[in-house]
């Protein structure tokens, strides 16, 4: 059996911002999470995926901060850049330039505010993919693309030479089961982008998670998916991630994940606005999710 090319876990990298009226990178907690991540047994590491605020940052932000990761990385581990646009020549440009600076992968969610056709979205991704030398990745989230990515195009993208993974973050069984039925005999694998169901995905056949929760509980989350990886009981690592899952939910992605991150001593800041800072009444739940963890409150 081939190896993997896609593997363990890989963190979708929170985007670390100052507290400053422009909200402003900031590379010096993206230095410190970087060596955290690395530490903790990553995988990969991706840039500018949903937790990665890709959407409320400028393509010339995306290009130093990108350029920055990939050298402080130093290829310790492969870095994966998020690059999807609403069009599909933006998608090219940033692609091939995230290519340029030596990113090891491209992760391209699919066009979203519109609904392109599935003829639309093969056409799209097959003009990426030619585009560039190095994988690419298909990202499949459906509740903010509006789009789920179907069976038959998942099939015919399998076909294509760089198409190598997909990562399909709708939550659903059955459509993860689809596209493992698309990528078999195909040089492509499917990737889980639900952390609530990494040991389940795993045991399907799932090559790989990209997960979160690994942006704070990172040896965690990398003992869950080992432990899927060699058959054994999953029931209450997976279980685990549930503290951390259940303060996500009290603010909009990735607002309450950056505040978990901050006040655990990393400060990554906030999320960019319009999503709104943490309360004082989210922090305390917060911080007796750190203690769950027995994560000390340095922030």
């Amino acid at each position: 059996m081939p190896m993997s090319r896609f593997s363990g876990i890989i963190t979708p990298m929170v985007t670390p911002f100052n507290r400053d009226a422009d909200q402003t990178i900031n590379y010096d907690a993206a230095d410190e999470l970087i060596e955290k991540l690395i530490a903790g047994g990553v995988s990969g590491i991706f840039i500018f995926g949903s937790n990665g605020e890709f959407h409320v940052v400028t393509e010339a932000e995306k290009l130093d901060f990108a350029e920055f990761v990939i050298a402080k990385v130093a290829h310790r581990v492969p870095v994966y850049v998020g690059t999807g646009c609403c069009s599909t020549r933006e998608t090219i440009r940033l692609s091939q330039e995230m290519e340029a600076l030596g990113a090891d992968c491209l992760s391209v969610i699919n066009p979203y505010f519109i609904q392109p056709t599935d003829d639309e979205i093969v056409d799209h991704y097959t003009a990426v993919a030619g585009s560039v030398r190095i994988p690419v990745m298909l990202y499949n989230i459906p509740k903010t693309t509006g789009k789920n990515l179907s069976k038959e195009v998942v099939s015919k993208l399998a076909t294509l030479d760089n198409v190598a993974g997909i990562k399909d973050s709708s939550g659903d069984m059955d459509n993860l089961a689809d596209y493992l039925d698309a990528a078999d005999g195909h040089d492509m694998e499917v990737l889980v982008g639900s952390d609530s169901k990494i040991a389940k995905a795993v045991g399907m056949g799932a090559t790989a998670a990209i997960a979160g929760t690994s942006n704070l509980i990172t040896e965690q989350v990398v003992s869950l998916y080992d432990a899927a990886a060699e058959g054994r009981d999953t029931t209450e690592l997976q279980a685990a991630l549930e503290p951390l899952r259940d303060v996500l939910h009290l603010g909009t992605v990735p607002s309450m994940l950056k505040r978990s991150v901050e006040l655990s001593g990393i400060a990554v800041g906030p999320a960019r606005f319009p999503a709104s800072d943490s309360t004082p009444e989210k922090d305390e739940k917060i911080k007796g999710m750190l203690g769950y963890y027995g994560i000390p409150v340095r922030g």
